[in-house]
């Protein structure tokens, strides 16, 4: 192990050296900078791997019959030799794949299997499996049992944030991290079977095993709340992975972050697959006729532009088939045409009925003079105007058309932040009106052009110098050559470009046209048909992982039903998976748990635990809830002062349970590291603490109940005023 750490504190002195002789290093041509940039970012990048690693750096060892020994840990290192032998295996490797499959009766050529537990760079404890029977060799630390390792994990104390799962990944598990990377990957699994860390080891494994491809487009992980993301927001980089981008919902519109609230039913009509085809006839809608005509003044006199030729411009430019934005300049091309029409047919005319007296000159000369016209811009605006998409879901949120009065009450809003239903029509928005960059284009060549000119300039100086030093030099025999000789003006300006060193992921977070290399939603159950809209726009090649449990959605207008997520993007073209085995929820919490989806569906069959603890969920009856929940915590934390603590209600009652609760961390992103905090069931998906009190059962909804009461690794209370609902009568209070 000493070896071990030797090489990577080098390595890691290696990567700080080449650093900090590159940093300070401002001066030099423009491509000597590009590539101190470059190989900085590089360095970077290493220095976070090698970091990752100090932490459980080596966790196994396979011993094989054939007498190899390969060492397995979160990253793979290399003596500093010509061969540059292997020290430790990245776990993703194929070599590496006997750790977590091997078993007596496939063994895969092993012979024994080591697990080794450590404490910073100090092995604390040793694990050995016997694979292959007929080794007499005994080194003291056998094991019978060969889940020990597992259920130690799975058994200590949680911290507030997840925790990678490379020594412990289980054989259905690496099946699922391991599938190949095309097409979509529904995974499906209750409480506790480890499917969003299962989907976040993918995301590893697809960035070492498409290493080039996937680090030119990115990761995108999708998240139900800030809480979850926080949740989650260590387990790649603890595993050398930067290259992801995690966001919620409510994220996905660069420049929007959505912090509004919407009621559920808001969120329902908003996330309908209808919306679509809504705002698409609320963009019709802006395209308007004039009535009566519009009258424009001009120096040659009145031009009347009417619904006729409005009409004929419109028909014209929608034929084009382009989003909004983008078929104005031919809706405005087609009015200009007609007005110059008008024009020349009454400057032009003759009166004694020949021909008209205009040539083509004169014409050009009319036409140039009514496109450029502010009047007649403003009239061409007021019939076909430029949209944003924040100006377009406002103006329709203010006034929503092509709904039901019900739907169209429900929705109404004037003003109030933008919440993550509204991500969706932004998004949908964006899609149907367009980015017209004609004028971003024009800047940018504008610029270019200066650069080129500038260049050719230096070049010119360069020519001068070049010249003289020529004709000083014209009787030796000498041939000297300059930069002109070797380099024109645009590749000289191209040179002087500034680069873009941002990364993959930070470059998609502020495009809303990137095409992520994979993409990986967590409680994809939740999400509505308009963010489904979305996320496929993001991955083009449908190349993602899905990861949620039906029985636990509770959002009014999630999918649920894969069939129902997927049909209008991939019809059956998707693999299913289920996880059924429960590592997180003791059985005694469990079969409680379970009685709650088994009112609405007497045939619902939860995962199955694992393991027991002895320790039985209670329930206790109030009269005053919030001092009740905080005689429970401080009783909780006599138990395990080291744990975590949830208490989940009602969104409603939270504020006041926070309060009784003085050290208790709460609101929106709540620290999940701190020893208590209080969540609302929306909040506490995804997560887990060593014990949970729900409190006021009886206004969960099903699926949040459920939700509430899987939380917990150790314990489980319930604090209530009025009677439990049916799924928890049996329980003793």
């Amino acid at each position: 192990m000493d070896l071990l750490h030797e090489r990577l504190d080098a390595l890691r002195s290696g990567a700080r050296a080449a650093m900090d002789r590159a940093l300070p290093q401002t001066g030099g041509t423009f491509q000597a900078r590009l590539e101190r940039d470059v190989m900085v970012a590089e360095q970077q990048e290493l220095l976070a791997g090698f970091e990752a690693g100090e932490h459980g750096l080596c966790f196994g060892r396979l011993a094989f019959r054939d007498g190899r020994d390969h060492h397995i840990g979160r990253i793979g290192i290399r003596r500093a030799d010509a061969e540059r032998t292997p020290l430790v295996i990245d776990w993703r490797a194929d070599v590496a794949r006997p750790f977590y499959l091997a078993t007596g009766h496939t063994p895969m050529g092993l012979r024994r299997r080591r697990h080794l537990t450590t404490q910073g760079r100090r092995v604390t404890a040793l694990h050995d499996e016997i694979l292959d029977l007929a080794d007499g060799e005994r080194s003291g630390h056998e094991g019978a049992d060969a889940d020990a390792i597992l259920l130690a994990s799975l058994d200590a104390a949680r911290t507030g944030r997840m925790h990678d799962i490379v020594q412990t990944i289980q054989a259905d598990q690496d099946r699922i991290i391991r599938a190949p990377h095309d097409g979509v990957l529904v995974v499906e699994g209750g409480p506790g079977t480890g499917k969003t860390v299962v989907a976040l080891h993918r995301a590893a494994y697809l960035l070492y095993a498409h290493r080039e491809q996937l680090a030119r487009r990115a990761v995108l992980i999708v998240g139900p709340n800030p809480a979850f993301l926080g949740y989650i927001g260590q387990v790649l980089p603890s595993l050398g992975e930067t290259g992801v981008l995690l966001a919620t919902p409510g994220e996905l519109f660069p420049g929007v972050t959505a912090t509004g609230t919407d009621t559920p039913r808001a969120a329902e009509i908003k996330g309908a697959a209808a919306m679509a085809d809504v705002l698409a006839r609320f963009v019709a809608d802006r395209q308007t006729l004039p009535d009566p005509a519009l009258v424009i003044d001009h120096d040659d006199g009145e031009l009347h532009l009417d619904a006729e030729i409005a009409d004929r411009a419109r028909r014209q430019a929608r034929a084009t088939l382009l989003p909004h934005n983008l078929a104005r300049p031919h809706f405005a091309f087609h009015v200009i045409d007609a007005l110059t029409a008008q024009l020349t047919e009454r400057l032009g005319a003759d009166p004694y009925g020949g021909p008209n007296l205009l040539g083509p000159d004169d014409i050009a000369q009319l036409g140039k003079a009514i496109a450029t016209s502010r009047d007649v811009h403003r009239a061409i605006e007021e019939l076909w105007p430029s949209l944003t998409p924040q100006q377009l879901v406002a103006d329709f949120l203010a006034e929503p058309v092509h709904l039901p009065d019900a739907d169209a009450a429900a929705i109404r809003r004037t003003e109030g932040a933008w919440t993550p239903a509204d991500v969706a029509l932004l998004d949908e928005a964006a899609e149907l009106l367009g980015e017209d960059d004609a004028a971003a284009r024009a800047a940018a060549e504008a610029e270019r052009q200066e650069l080129i000119a500038y260049a050719q300039g230096v070049l010119d100086l360069s020519y001068g110098s070049r010249t003289q030093e020529f004709e000083d030099r014209e009787d030796e025999d000498s041939e000297v050559l300059a930069a002109h000789d070797l380099i024109d003006a645009d590749r000289l300006a191209e040179r002087q470009e500034e680069a873009d060193h941002r990364s993959a992921a930070e470059r998609a977070a502020a495009d809303r046209t990137w095409a992520f290399g994979h993409v990986i939603v967590d409680e994809a159950q939740e999400l509505s048909p308009m963010l489904w809209r979305l996320l496929m726009r993001r991955c083009p090649t449908r190349s993602m992982t899905l990861v949620g449990d039906p029985a636990q959605t509770s959002e009014p207008g999630g999918c649920g039903a894969w069939e129902t997520i997927l049909a209008p993007h991939v019809e059956d073209r998707w693999e299913h998976v289920r996880l059924g085995v429960n590592y997180r929820t003791p059985n005694e919490i469990m079969t409680v748990a379970a009685e709650v989806p088994r009112t609405a569906d007497p045939s619902f069959v939860p995962p199955q635990s694992i393991r027991s603890t002895g320790v039985h969920p209670w329930a206790e009856r109030t009269d005053d809830l919030p001092r009740a929940v905080a005689a429970a915590v401080a009783r909780e934390t006599g138990h395990d002062a080291q744990g975590r603590i949830a208490v989940i209600a009602p969104r409603e009652r939270c504020a006041a349970l926070a309060a009784a609760l003085p050290a208790a961390s709460a609101g929106p992103a709540p620290d999940l590291t701190r020893p208590v905090v209080v969540l609302d069931p929306r909040q506490a998906k995804g997560l887990e603490f060593d014990t949970v009190l729900v409190a006021e059962p009886a206004e969960f909804g099903t699926s949040d109940l459920y939700v509430a009461l899987t939380r917990a690794t150790q314990r489980l209370g319930v604090l209530h005023t009025g009677a439990l609902p049916a799924g928890l009568a049996g329980l003793a209070g």
